[in-house]
């Protein structure tokens, strides 16, 4: 089956893309905007059609994802030094002063860099590096300023709606990602999508903190199935993948390897890290033994790159099937979130017991759609959510998801 690459951007540069075109077994679906402000919708509509995102920039990139919409393996081509290079070529063949001018999105030092290879003077360039929150009125501003108080003599600009503002006004040049930036992050988009696709085989490193030695540790750890290693400072380090985790910990929602240890000791502490490399795996379990030993004297933490942590404790003689007794703080230490608003939300799900929206969160919680979502995330990580279809009702645009919630 085809890996779908959705391609988020102005027409034009989507169209540059697609002439790239993609490697065997890949199909780009394009997606194109009239404004960068679009790009939300754009990605929240196609979930069901595409397993990545490329963005053509980082401005919609940025959008999308403090918005908190991507929920899949997304990149952004980047305007390298080579791009900057071709459009002052082509400013000099079209008799331009390329000693002063304005340019936005790139870094200073990216601009200055690229300048001090051709051997070009730096001293009257005037550089806004994209941020978060930066409009197109921001960067219209920018240029109008460098002009009137700079002296600047051409507009160079990474947004396709900033340069329709100003072209007409001043000399001014829209920067396009390079066919090698194009080729380069869609083959690193597609390789890490592909890794996701078999997450099951992830690398799960965890670190074991026992205050004394355990000869029972090896057994206790059979059903993960992976291996065993004496660390130097006396902890203890497993290998494993997410799969056999995931097993092991019914979905990260109970972990009966801490019931084992606060049997035997006084304290114990339980960091797994779930990651794309080793590296990033280990680096994430000794963040998350950490995180363990600042919550109780047996407490267990799993860790993944992308931001989601989860608190698991020992259940003592608790069954699992009585899990939705669990306290409101044990809970919220569980999941990641604070146990005001797990009382919030399990207040909703007594309104709505037969399944929630993002939307129904975000107005319950008094919160903005993104925060919804991340919520909802926490507690399907930690098995107390689950998507159960979606809420059609005559509406228009991709239907939401509903979501069973077992608090």
């Amino acid at each position: 089956m085809a890996l779908a690459v959705g391609v988020v951007g102005p027409e034009d540069l989507v169209q540059r893309v697609t002439v790239v075109g993609a490697p065997s077994g890949t199909v780009l679906v394009p997606l194109a905007y009239r404004h960068e402000t679009e790009a939300v919708e754009l990605v929240e509509q196609s979930h069901s059609d595409v397993d990545a995102f490329l963005f053509t920039g980082v401005v919609p990139y940025t959008i999308a994802t403090e918005a908190g919409v991507i929920d899949r393996p997304a990149m952004y081509v980047s305007y390298d030094g080579a791009t900057l290079l071709r459009a002052l070529v082509e400013l000099l063949r079209l008799g331009h002063n390329v000693t002063q001018f304005s340019i936005d999105t790139l870094r200073r030092s990216e601009v200055l860099e690229t300048l001090i290879e051709a051997k070009l003077p730096t001293d009257q360039i005037q550089v806004l590096p994209y941020r978060p929150g930066l409009t197109s009125d921001d960067i219209v501003a920018f240029h109008r300023t460098a002009r009137e108080k700079h002296d600047t003599k051409v507009a160079i600009s990474c947004l396709g709606s900033a340069f329709h503002l100003i072209e007409n006004e001043m000399p001014s040049v829209r920067l396009a990602p390079s066919r090698y930036s194009i080729r380069s992050t869609l083959q690193a988009l597609i390789l890490t999508t592909t890794g996701q696709h078999v997450g099951d085989a992830q690398v799960a490193l965890g670190v074991i903190d026992l205050p004394e030695p355990d000869d029972a540790l090896a057994a206790d750890l059979i059903t993960l199935g992976g291996s065993l290693a004496a660390l130097p400072d006396g902890r203890h380090l497993v290998v494993t993948t997410r799969g056999l985790l995931e097993q092991a910990t019914e979905q990260f929602s109970r972990m009966p390897l801490l019931d084992h240890l606060a049997a035997r000791h006084s304290t114990a502490y339980v960091g797994f890290g779930v990651g794309r490399t080793a590296a990033e795996a280990e680096a994430l379990a000794r963040r998350a033994v950490g995180r363990a030993a600042s919550i109780g004297s047996v407490a267990g933490v799993v860790s993944m790159s992308d931001d989601v942590e989860i608190v698991i404790e020992p259940s003592g003689d608790q069954p699992s099937g009585a899990r939705g007794t669990e306290s409101l703080p044990l809970l919220a230490r569980r999941v990641g979130l604070n146990t005001q608003t797990l009382a919030r939300m399990r207040e909703l799900t007594a309104t709505l017991p037969d399944g929630l929206t993002t939307q129904d969160v975000a107005d319950h919680l008094a919160v903005q759609l993104r925060t919804a979502r991340r919520v909802l995330k926490r507690l399907e990580r930690a098995g107390l959510a689950a998507p159960t279809g979606t809420q059609q009702h005559g509406r228009t645009g991709r239907p939401p998801t509903v979501y069973l919630i077992r608090l």
